[in-house]
């Protein structure tokens, strides 16, 4: 096999592979991207048997074939050469000879026979906007289980419905819920689900954001995977297995004490008020009250800390703890400047909203309180 190649071509679609290639194995063709010439472009595919990507870029190809070569190495050293086209020749055995103006390498290499075949991506199930499906997972993956016990938790469930697209995610202490409608042409196949793991949520966010803002992705799944078609790049991975808790038990019904706030008043007297909280349970106190919301902490180590913000609240006087850094979550995550917090009780969780309804889709945010 011999081509010649863009480096910058090249430099692209092999840093998108970075995320996917397996770098601590015991099989060390995981280590590897698969190298396939053919026609007039070149076929990068790396996995960790979990996830595949598929990238490809134009070439000039002098030969047709495939090889593997170590994905960090030649990404690294691919990264240090000149701003020219490279040529790349795989040798009898399987070492790849690359050439660059003045340079020139060899690299070891490993049979193509011996990298995983990727599923073949089934019909497709419905096209959604690159930049829809990201901003659901913005909005949602943080809210992720870091426990890998709780393996049902380590990702997201997705839902095509009749009018749109649902994203949920849980670590049992909070819960982040994003539905949105599908554009007027989106062609839809409603009842599937699945779980999406977090590892290719965080690879879906990237290939978006190397993709054009109007693109839509190709959407698909089968029994075992899920697929995500970005153009010319394709993105497998492998669903997760088990039963999403029932989150529409956990979303409130009757949260009915309002308060609304400026979302930059409110995340910047927690973020102060959290540098005196404990580090473990980063528990602070709220405080509703007419006109106001105080926020506290305090720690025997570090200190305490009080600060408040004028905001406009129906309801009786409440105070509820609550762990800082996922309140902290949701406001960070939000592009509107108001946020409402629903609550009933102390002793129930509480809701946050984007404060103002402009956009289409339904954001809603659960956390659990604590007691201090």
């Amino acid at each position: 096999m011999e081509f010649t190649v863009s480096k910058n071509d090249l430099v692209r679609e092999l840093g998108l592979s970075q995320g996917v290639v397996e770098k601590k194995t015991t099989i060390p063709i995981l280590s590897n991207v698969l190298i396939e010439a053919q026609g007039d472009r070149i076929i990068l595919t790396a996995t960790d048997l979990e996830l595949g990507i598929r990238c490809t870029c134009p070439a000039k190809v002098k030969k047709e074939g495939a090889g593997t070569v170590p994905a960090k190495r030649l990404l690294d050293y691919t990264r240090l050469l000149p701003d020219a086209d490279l040529n790349l020749r795989f040798l009898e055995n399987h070492w790849a000879s690359i050439t660059c103006g003045r340079s020139r390498t060899k690299m070891a290499g490993m049979s193509r026979e011996s990298f995983p075949e990727l599923p073949q991506m089934p019909e497709a199930l419905t096209e959604i906007p690159v930049g829809l499906l990201a901003s659901m997972i913005s909005r949602t993956s943080f809210a992720i289980s870091m426990e890998e016990s709780r393996f049902t938790l380590n990702g997201a469930l997705l839902l095509l419905g009749s009018a749109g697209i649902t994203m949920v995610a849980t670590d049992g202490h909070r819960l982040a819920y994003v539905e949105s409608p599908m554009p007027a042409n989106g062609n839809l196949t409603p009842g599937f689900r699945a779980l999406v793991p977090k590892k290719a949520m965080g690879e879906i966010v990237k290939l978006a954001e190397q993709s054009a803002p109007e693109l839509k992705l190709v959407f698909a799944g089968d029994d075992n995977h899920l697929f995500f078609k970005f153009g010319e790049r394709l993105l497998i991975t492998r669903k997760l297995t088990g039963n999403f808790p029932d989150y529409e038990r956990v979303l409130p019904k009757d949260n009915t004490n309002v308060a609304k706030l400026k979302k930059e008043e409110i995340r910047s007297a927690i973020e102060r008020v959290a540098q005196f909280a404990d580090e473990r349970s980063r528990a602070i106190r709220v405080q509703f009250g007419q006109g106001e919301v105080r926020v506290f902490s305090s720690s025997v180590e570090t200190g305490e800390s009080e600060e408040s913000v004028p905001g406009e609240y129906v309801g009786p006087d409440l105070e509820i703890g609550f762990n800082a850094q996922y309140l902290l979550d949701f406001l960070r995550a939000i592009q509107q400047d108001d946020v409402s917090f629903a609550l009933k009780d102390q002793k129930s969780a509480g809701e946050l909203r984007p404060g103002s309804e402009e956009t289409k889709d339904h954001y809603r945010y659960v956390v659990m309180p604590m007691r201090i």
